[in-house]
């Protein structure tokens, strides 16, 4: 069945690129109403439906937010990589403003003004194992099926913030949360009318401009992780509830004013019975290396 949000205009919309070009910028040009980015999606077969063991699964530890589950920096392939089953989250890291935040890593140490959280120091069992984890955003054969999907970062008028919210979207709105494939791929999960396993990869880039306030912010659910120029930044695994997490990019001491770096994001829906999905962001991003998919209906 043809999914119309996923195939229906897709060429309209890569041709199109960004809408109308609106306000101005200092030092000239402008910003775009609107930005574009088409990514994959990757739809699972539910554990309990003889389907992927990560999916449709209760982690030993409970529900709720995990983090250190993937490692450091992506792999030679530009993917996250298993680290751990992850640590249950049982209070949320803060930066100065209170925005909740990835806990320190090496490359993401603690700053003046942090408020810091804390895990249970066991492991959660969120994951089974690296290669059951390494197929979630890979095309495996006889395990997931995908397609493209675009989606719309509108500009806050009169600002330089732009989001995309599924509350906010009427082709979502419709569907009660973020579903895009729907009676589609693999199709939908029993009686729920819903497609609930699948995985969300975008590949994007921006450039750097240091002291000016570029932030990125993700609040949804499930696993969901970012990464700028291959290190981790945002941390929000596990099935949980919608959790927010920020990113301050001036943070990051390795970036130089001016430079273009990836921002790849890496999204999962593992488990009923809901999906949120809003992303913020004063990045003027851009998508990169459009993919291919393996099932595109027709």
């Amino acid at each position: 069945m043809t999914n119309r949000r996923t195939t229906s205009g897709l060429a309209m919309l890569l041709i199109a690129g960004t809408a109308s070009l609106a306000m101005a910028q200092p030092g000239g040009g402008s910003l775009p109403d609107e930005i574009v980015l088409t990514g994959k999606v990757r739809d699972f077969i539910a554990r309990d439906d003889g389907g992927h063991t990560d999916f449709q699964w209760r982690p030993s530890r409970g529900f709720g937010q995990y983090v250190y589950m993937v490692a450091d920096e992506l792999d030679e392939d530009g993917k996250p990589v298993m680290a751990s089953t992850g640590k249950k989250l049982r209070k949320q890291w803060k930066d100065a403003q209170g925005r909740p935040i990835m806990p320190p890593r090496p490359h993401f140490p603690s700053q003046p003004g942090d408020r810091p959280g804390w895990t249970e120091s066991s492991q959660g069992g969120a994951l089974h194992s690296p290669e059951d984890f390494a197929q979630w955003f890979r095309d495996v054969e006889g395990v997931n099926v995908s397609t493209l999907l675009p989606i719309t970062l509108k500009r806050q008028p009169g600002t330089n913030i732009y989001t995309f919210d599924d509350k906010e979207d009427p082709y979502f709105q419709s569907l009660g949360g973020f579903f895009p494939i729907n009676n589609d791929l693999y199709g939908n999960y029993r009686s729920t009318g819903k497609n609930f396993h699948f995985t969300f990869e975008l590949d994007t880039e921006f450039v750097y401009k240091e002291g000016t306030g570029q932030v990125f912010t993700f609040t949804g659910d499930d696993d969901v992780w970012v990464f700028i120029d291959g290190k981790c930044v945002i941390d929000i695994g596990g099935v949980h509830a919608a959790v927010s997490q920020t990113i301050d990019l001036d943070r990051l001491d390795w970036l130089q004013d001016g430079q273009t770096y990836s921002l790849k994001f890496f999204f999962a829906e593992r488990h009923t019975t809901q999906s949120n999905f809003r992303i913020e962001t004063t990045l003027n991003l851009r998508s990169v290396n459009i993919p291919t998919s393996t099932a595109l209906a027709d």
